[in-house]
């Protein structure tokens, strides 16, 4: 099987791997070799992950909603801001993992969909358009908080409902994920959502999805992990069929994967590379999570940030080195830290996050000024006009949403618009490195 797979992929390489993505076509962003091409020009930017944009103009509460969209948009352009990371659909309700998961879903019951969900995301890509932004948009998710893979399985009887509602351990976890690789009605259930998605037409423009060039990426998902070593075959097999599925329906956009990096494929270099390789993928994505990953201790940040800021130095160079041997681009599409004393009240000081978020920024105008690989970056997350409520942790329905996922504490990432000193900092690199705004 390892040998089939091996050559399957050799062949993938050489068919389709000097192909140029979009290079006809201006008004999509494209890849040529190692850069992004927009209107014409090398591209690159940094950007905000917005995963909850196309929800906002849903709900009992549209009109507000629509405004929210309208001025969050506007604010992140005055800020040079031009690429969003948006999450394209969710599954299933009810706990999981012991947590809420957002709400509403696209597929609130199995193989039972609700497509006027997709309304919202109709009218942030359409408002998007008007302010000549583009959306990287996110078909599933490795992790709970939106359904995922988690609930795939659960649909298709392979975990069971009282274990989908209860806290896994991190073993129990990996486990259970893992499975989803080897469960074909899983990946078939999660393709029909992805068609549906991609076969949208929108609302507000009338324009196909497969035809939006406010569109500049489909993702497999976000941060899909083998989970187990077991399951790599599997996982490097439903990345190559899915992306040529996709690719095969869009010739339009480009396609990632939305992994972390080495540390998503268990510190395997090897496996990054290889599942990076592949001709359908036209980009490498790398995450950084210096808290999950426990490269610092405790609450005070401040005093450990030199250290934060080394390892993550050392991680995005190891990146570097592979997407130079592959000749493509690459994003840093995730990375966050806390406020000064882990701190969850926007009124507290951000000194060593702006420190960090300036390294991440510098590699990126380095790489504009060199015409290298790091073509991007997306802070997560944007938390714009939201508030966390005071007393209350975690994310309930009815709540506004905002950058911090409904099982993480509300506040502990979110980049909110009255950050001043960081929106003076992002402005000051993106004038540089993004297109000027008109």
């Amino acid at each position: 099987m390892k040998n089939k797979v091996s050559i399957f992929l050799l062949i993938s390489i050489i068919v389709m791997g000097g192909a140029t993505s979009n290079a006809n076509d201006k008004e999509f962003v494209s890849r040529k070799d190692q850069q992004f091409i927009r209107h014409g020009k090398p591209y690159y930017f940094i950007g905000v992950n917005y995963w909850y944009g196309g929800m906002l103009a849903i709900g009992k509460d549209s009109v507000r909603g629509k405004e929210r969209v309208r001025k969050e948009l506007d604010f992140l352009r005055s800020k040079g801001v031009t690429n969003l990371r948006v999450l394209a659909g969710s599954e299933g309700r009810g706990l999981v993992n012991g947590v809420e998961r957002l709400k509403p879903s696209l597929q609130p019951a199995h193989g039972q969909f609700e497509p006027e969900i997709l309304r919202g995301l109709d009218f942030l890509l359409s408002e998007m358009a008007r302010r000549d932004m583009v959306a990287v948009l996110y078909l599933s998710n490795n992790w709970e908080w939106s359904g995922g893979f988690l609930q795939y399985l659960n649909w298709n009887k392979r975990i069971s409902d009282s274990t989908m509602k209860s806290k896994m351990s991190w073993d129990g976890l990996r486990d259970n994920t893992s499975l989803f690789y080897s469960c074909e009605p899983c990946m078939e259930d999660y393709l029909r959502q992805v068609e549906l998605i991609m076969s949208r037409v929108n609302t507000y423009t009338g324009r196909p999805y497969v035809e939006d060039p406010s569109i500049m990426a489909w993702q497999l998902a976000n941060e899909p992990r083998p989970m187990r070593a077991a399951a790599v075959a599997n996982y490097k097999k439903w990345i190559l069929s899915t992306a040529a599925h996709i690719k095969a329906k869009d010739k339009n956009h480009l396609l990632t994967i939305g992994t972390e990096g080495i540390m998503g494929t268990d510190e395997s270099a090897d496996l990054f590379r290889e599942v990076h390789a592949l001709a359908p993928v036209d980009y490498l994505t790398v995450h950084i999570w210096p808290k999950n990953w426990q490269w610092f201790k405790g609450t005070d940040v401040n005093s450990q940030v030199d250290e934060v800021i080394r390892r993550s130095e050392e991680y995005i160079a190891r990146h570097v080195s592979i997407a130079g041997e592959l000749r493509k681009p690459m994003v840093i599409e995730e990375f966050g830290l806390p406020r000064d004393g882990h701190s969850f009240s926007p009124k507290s000081k951000t000194t060593a996050r702006d420190a960090y978020f300036e390294t991440i920024f510098s590699a990126v105008r380095k790489s504009h000024q060199t015409n290298d690989v790091i073509a991007g970056c997306n802070i997560w997350s944007f938390g714009g006009r939201a508030r966390p409520r005071k007393g209350q942790l975690f994310w309930r329905e009815g709540d506004d949403f905002m950058g911090d996922p409904p099982q993480e504490e509300q506040g502990l990432n979110s980049l909110f618009d009255s950050d001043t000193s960081t929106w003076k900092l992002i402005k000051s690199f993106a004038d540089i490195i993004s297109p000027k705004i008109p």
